[in-house]
């Protein structure tokens, strides 16, 4: 198949660069409306009982307060004529909101429950309507209106709903930062790593024809299904990536088969049938880790998935058809705009990493063992890891949502805007009412209970309020338990414990009570996700090279790199080392992103484990000892694999400029994860384990080598694809080199 592609691109190269001409214009055209069928949130488990209750709530009692309006007199009290005016103008203007469903306020229904401690702030709660896009669309209306000095008060936002937007909104400008960055820089890099102008635009044209055509794929999914607003930056940062991957693997090849007499012509049917094979295991790959982000429940997660594997698909094809064409109409003309360095970089073999190889293989446990430590140690911060949600604590420290949030926690004890809201699935008489909110009010870390039957604190009842009477309906009751500070979770899990009186059954919901039940969602369906991911990776590489030891070797190297580098982002983020230098508060890891990364970077792991294998397989199959085709297939590969992974890690780095805490660790974890791959894991330790494992190295049993022969991909390079082997070096392919 490979073949009958470079003879087509030999062929027809004109035709195919237009159609592929209008194919991008036409997928430009198209994927430009995704960005109106994109969503913001997603970040629950939709079918969890705390989204269930939130459903309910918002059928039955119209939805949970997601924003809050913090309120401080400019001067005099709160009572003071001028500010009880102003407040019951806002009051009363919320109140005439269509947007909004229901208000609570200390100028109205809540009262003396909704000032500070010191009586020098008071609290509107409000329920924003809609779904995710148009709650974040409509609270960017309302505290635009509201919010700011107001005559004699000061109005500042926060609640749920303007976190979001403002994690939103602070996300969007850091990564417009960091693509500023990472674009022209990456640019100015391939240059340098191409050493013409040509040549370096080369990469860039898969990324872009990448980008497009998953905007246009993200369209149509978005029209169908929910997609996260999120997976654009995915797309932009991941086809980037690719691109330089796939371009310059596919742009080396080419060219070194120019530096070696081939015509035009051989050299593009050898580039495609041996660089395209690697592209083709290569892309199978990353796709296999980033789908089993379609286990888990959230269509944050999900949207990645979408994404991801679209921008790989469409990479792929771009490399293997589109940059074929280019090159038959360039051919040597790929050189042009060469720079002073050139012959140097176009050099098919890097000393450098031909002599470490040897050197490895020469004593593989002395050199091996001290890198094998060092990552150990740095993912040894995994063993103290927790994990939750984004909260207030990503934003910086001057965003109004965390300031409000920060208000809320020191001066306004047992505020109600952290209530676990208890909502019954069916009516309940008085008696049994009464009984279960005393019960719950019993509990440990629980401040009080409001319900439509009165306040509970320690099981003992007052009178209820005139907001109370709205908490009740014949057909489900809605409870309001206030935990202490800290104990949000402790009160939901014993909340859910305790069993209602009657038939009805209860839903918790609440911030509390979604951070509980999107782990628990995540983590029930982890060790299928991850068991996904190392089964298709295992088949995949046995595919690939025939040998059941290999991907056994990757995925423990793999593992190894991974582990090390989240463990490094633990004691970074979590444990709040670095703090002072990149501007963030230390919490516990994000789950989801954390789960993103690890996908994202497996799969791209996975891409330099091809990159080097593919070459090492060549040499081997060609006759060379195990020695000189690890030390080889380095020499030849160490190169494209370093300036790939640098390039890409710059992209992943440049979100370190993010003043949003969980993009910082996912770009510095992503780049720092890469480079310990490409460098520590590709430069050291797979020569040493090659040499280590000697011949058992492409171990397979006898029925396993039957069914490679059958279904196994082999290339077949054209005669004269590599160079004439040297001697082999005169150590034993049977024992292993000691210390």
């Amino acid at each position: 198949m490979l073949r009958r592609i470079a003879d087509l691109t030999l062929r027809r190269p004109r035709a195919l660069l237009v159609l592929s001409l209008i194919a991008v214009v036409a997928m430009g055209a198209i994927g430009f409306g995704a960005f109106g069928k994109l969503q913001a949130g997603g970040f629950e488990d939709p079918d969890a009982p705390s989204s269930r209750a939130q459903t309910l709530i918002e059928e039955k009692f119209g939805g949970e307060d997601n924003l809050v309006l913090l309120v401080r007199a400019d001067s005099g009290s709160l009572d003071s004529t001028a500010v009880r005016e102003a407040g019951k103008k806002l009051t009363e203007g919320l109140k005439d909101e269509p947007r909004i469903s229901h208000v609570s306020s200390y100028w109205g229904p809540g009262g003396s429950a909704l000032t500070s401690k010191d009586g020098d702030q008071a609290l509107v709660l409000a329920h924003v309507r809609g779904d995710s896009t148009e709650v974040a669309d409509n609270t960017k209306e309302i505290t635009d209106e509201w919010s700011g000095s107001e005559g004699p008060i000061e109005v500042r936002a926060g609640g749920g709903a303007a976190l979001n937007n403002d994690i939103s909104s602070q996300v969007s400008a850091d990564l417009a930062v960091a693509e500023a960055i990472a674009v022209p820089l990456t640019l100015i890099l391939l240059v340098i790593a191409f050493g013409s102008f040509v040549a370096a635009l080369l990469p860039l044209a898969i990324g872009l024809i990448a980008v497009l055509g998953t905007f246009a794929e993200l369209f149509v999914l978005g029209s169908i299904t929910d997609v996260s607003i999120f997976s654009v930056n995915l797309t932009t940062a991941l086809g980037l990536g690719l691109g330089i991957d796939y371009g310059l693997l596919i742009v080396s090849r080419f060219r070194e088969r120019l530096a070696d007499g081939d015509e035009v012509g051989d050299a593009l049917r050898t580039t495609v049938t041996t660089a395209g094979r690697t592209i083709a295991f290569s892309a199978a790959t990353v796709v296999a880790a980033l789908a089993a982000l379609l286990l888990f429940p959230p269509f944050f997660l999900r949207s990645f998935a979408y994404a991801g594997i679209g921008v790989v698909a469409i990479a792929a094809v771009a490399a293997l058809v589109v940059v074929p064409a280019l090159l038959a109409v360039l051919g040597h003309r790929v050189n042009k705009g060469r720079l002073p360095w050139a012959d140097a970089v176009r050099r098919p073999d890097a000393p450098l990493w031909g002599n470490l190889a040897r050197t490895v293989m020469r004593r593989p446990l002395l050199t091996a063992l001290p890198v094998l430590a060092v990552l150990l140690l740095a993912a040894s911060p995994l063993l103290g890891a927790t994990f939750g949600m984004p909260d207030e604590r990503v934003l910086p420290e001057k965003a109004q949502s965390r300031q409000v949030s920060t208000a809320l926690e020191q001066d306004f004890p047992g505020n109600s805007s952290d209530d676990a809201q208890v909502v019954t699935t069916a009516g309940v008489t008085k008696a049994e009412l009464d009984s279960y909110a005393g019960s719950l009010s019993k509990l440990d870390g629980v401040v009080r209970v409001q319900a439509a039957s009165g306040t509970y604190v320690d099981g003992q009842a007052s009178p209820p309020g005139r907001a109370q009477a709205a908490l009740g309906r014949p057909d489900a009751q809605l409870l309001n338990v206030t935990p202490e500070a800290g104990a949000g979770q402790d009160v939901v899990r014993s909340v859910r414990d305790v069993a209602v009186p009657g038939s009805a059954e209860a839903l918790v919901g609440g911030r509390d009570a979604q951070l509980i039940d999107t782990k628990a969602s995540i983590g029930d369906r982890l060790p299928a996700a991850i068991g996904m991911v190392v089964g298709t990776t295992f088949v995949l590489l046995f595919l690939f090279t025939g040998s059941v030891v290999q991907p056994l070797r990757a995925l423990l190297l793999n593992t190894v790199s991974l582990t090390a580098a989240i463990g490094a982002m633990v004691w970074i983020f979590q444990d709040g080392h670095l703090s002072s230098v990149l501007g963030f508060t230390e919490m516990p890891m994000d789950t989801s992103m954390t789960v993103l990364m690890f996908c994202i970077v497996f799969g791209l792991s996975m891409d330099y484990e091809v990159f080097v294998t593919s070459r090492i397989k060549e040499l081997h199959d060609a006759g060379a000892d195990n020695t000189t085709a690890v030390t080889r297939g380095l020499s030849r590969t160490g190169r494209i694999v370093t300036m790939a992974a640098g390039l890409l890690a710059v992209s992943f780095f440049a979100f370190g400029t993010s003043e949003i805490s969980f993009l910082q660790m996912f770009g510095l974890g992503s780049g720092l994860a890469i480079l310990i791959d490409a460098v520590a894991v590709r430069g050291v330790l797979v020569p040493a384990a090659m040499r280590l494992l000697g011949r058992g190295a492409w171990y397979a049993p006898s029925a396993l080598r039957k069914l490679h022969g059958k279904v196994g991909l082999e290339e077949s390079a054209p005669s004269g694809s590599e160079p004439e082997l040297p001697e082999p070096e005169r150590e034993s392919e049977r024992t292993p080199a000691g210390v």
